[in-house]
Parts: C-alpha cells; structure tokens; sequence
C-alpha cells in the first residue's frame, strides 16, 4: 500500500507540474521572440493579467471560449503593440515601460471588474475549455508551440533575422533586413503568447477571472528564459522545473517540510535562477539597446 500511494503522489505531482508550467510556457515563449530581437519584455505579468481578464469578457459576452481564447489573443497583441511603440519609436526605457503596462494592467482589470459584473474580486462563472484527458488543450497547445517556436527561430530566414537584429542591428541593417519591423512583429507576437498564457489560467485552468490570479507568473516566465538560455526548448525545461515548485503545494500536506517554505520555493527558484546561481546566462547583444538608424 505505501508503494500504491507513492506512486499516487508521484503522478499528482508530475500532472500537477505541467499543467502549472503551461502558462509559464506561453509566456517565456513569448518573452523569447521579444527579447530575442533585442527588446526586453518585462511586462509579461501585465500581458497575461489583460490576457486572463479578456478571455472570461470575451467568453462571457459570446458564451464561446474559442472568442474568449482570440480575445486574449488580440488584447495581448495590443499590449505587446504598445510595448513596441514606446520601446521602438519612442525609445523609452524598456524596464520602466514594462514595468508601466504590468501596474496599468493590475489597476485597468480591477476597473473593468467593478464597471462590467459590479464587484471586485472576481468575474461570474463563464464557459471555459473542459479537459481532454488529464489536460486542457492550453497545455497541448503549449508544447505544439516550443516546437514551432524552436524551429521558426533556428530553422527559418525570419528566425535568422531575428536573431541577427538581437545580436546586431546594425549589421543586420546594412545588410537590408529592416530591424524597426522585425522588432514590432516579435514584440506583438510576444504579446499574443502572453495573452494566450493568461487565458490558460482563467478559461483553461478556471471559469472565471480573480485579481492577483496570474500571481507573478509572468516574473518566473522570465526568470525561466533566463535559466533556458533564451532557447525555446531550455526555457521549455525551465518551466516544467518551476511548474514542478508549484506542484508540490499539491502534495505539502504529505511531505515533511512547511508549507510555507512550498508556498515561497517557486520565487526563491526564480531568484537563484535570475542571480546566476545555476550558471552565467547571456543574453541577446543588443537587448534593451533601443536602435537609432544611421548612428555610428
């Protein structure tokens, strides 16, 4: 019997990490293409809140999920469009815009909350994406995604230019790729990967949409691209190891270690991660680096 019920908790804790590392997934995917074009995206935790909240709006106003999946989508895009405007056109300071769009997406949602269903807190209940086997097809989804992330970015002439424009703009100017596009185009995509992690915990996960319910995903996406090495695959891994922290919240109550120190394990994770503990990560040349055509 203690053999049964190990084994019981074991596959608990290996169901319970993927689904919890599918939303980190979206997101270090989507952080990936962003930062691989040179174009720090610290606004994933924002990106994923609007993404959340616009799949229960859209689902709720349509009854569909699949409306509420292309809303998070599009409000994704949206963001990610502004994010790119301010950190591309405007120049701005990528931290602090990030850092913007993450308090302008906390304090809009909790607005639209009160405006549209009358109270904070929570949404009503919506339809939501029942699951196919032990997972929602937000998971399925996911790994499909690294795949084609993987080989769009190593396999493709756009993914070559992307990562040219990350490491050397210039360069990659002199030689006719225009850096302004590529880094719009992977700062929006960044941004519809996002939104789509956030319509996994509310749609996919939940059927409904709670304040604080992304709870610094978005920070242990990154803290994930960082420990995979800004690989689509590595950053892949990275969640599923941070998705197994989460896990063990699960099963705390039969493992002989305070459930506070399971509760907290996921962001010291994410500190030694981003501090280098687990190895020096290098990122993209030119990240952060805004691009002015014609400097010397």
């Amino acid at each position: 019997m203690e053999g049964v019920g190990m084994f019981t908790i074991l596959g608990i804790i290996v169901t319970a990490s993927i689904r919890s590392a599918t939303p980190l997934i979206f997101a270090s995917l989507g952080g990936n293409f962003s930062e691989r074009s040179g174009v720090f995206n610290i606004g994933l935790e924002g990106i994923m809140t609007v993404g959340a909240f616009s799949a229960v709006f859209f689902s709720f106003k349509t009854g569909s999920p699949w409306a509420g999946l292309l809303g998070a989508m599009i409000v994704g895009g949206l963001f990610g469009l502004l994010l790119a405007f301010m950190s591309i056109y405007i120049k701005a300071n990528q931290v602090i815009v990030g850092t913007a769009i993450n308090i302008l997406a906390a304090s809009l949602t909790t607005f639209l909350l009160v405006e549209i269903w009358g109270r904070p807190g929570q949404t009503d209940n919506v339809e939501y994406f029942k699951a196919v086997g032990p997972f929602n097809i937000f998971t399925y989804l996911a790994f499909v995604m690294v795949f084609i992330s993987y080989y769009v970015l190593y396999k493709t002439p756009f993914g070559l230019r992307v990562r040219a424009v990350g490491e050397h703009p210039r360069a990659a100017d002199t030689l006719g790729v225009n850096v302004y596009a590529i880094r719009y185009i992977c700062v929006i995509i960044s941004g519809i990967l996002a939104g789509i992690g956030g319509a996994s915990l509310s749609i996919g996960s939940m059927s409904l949409f709670k304040e604080g319910m992304v709870a610094g995903r978005g920070f242990i996406a990154l803290a994930a691209l960082i420990f995979g090495k800004w690989n689509p695959i590595g950053a892949a891994l990275a969640c599923l190891f941070f998705g197994f922290a989460v896990a063990l919240e699960t099963v705390g109550n039969n493992l002989p270690v305070p459930n506070e120190f399971l509760n907290a394990l996921p962001y010291i994770m994410t500190m030694f991660a981003v501090s280098g503990f687990v190895g020096r990560a290098v990122g993209p040349a030119a990240g952060g680096i805004p691009y002015e055509k014609g400097e010397k």
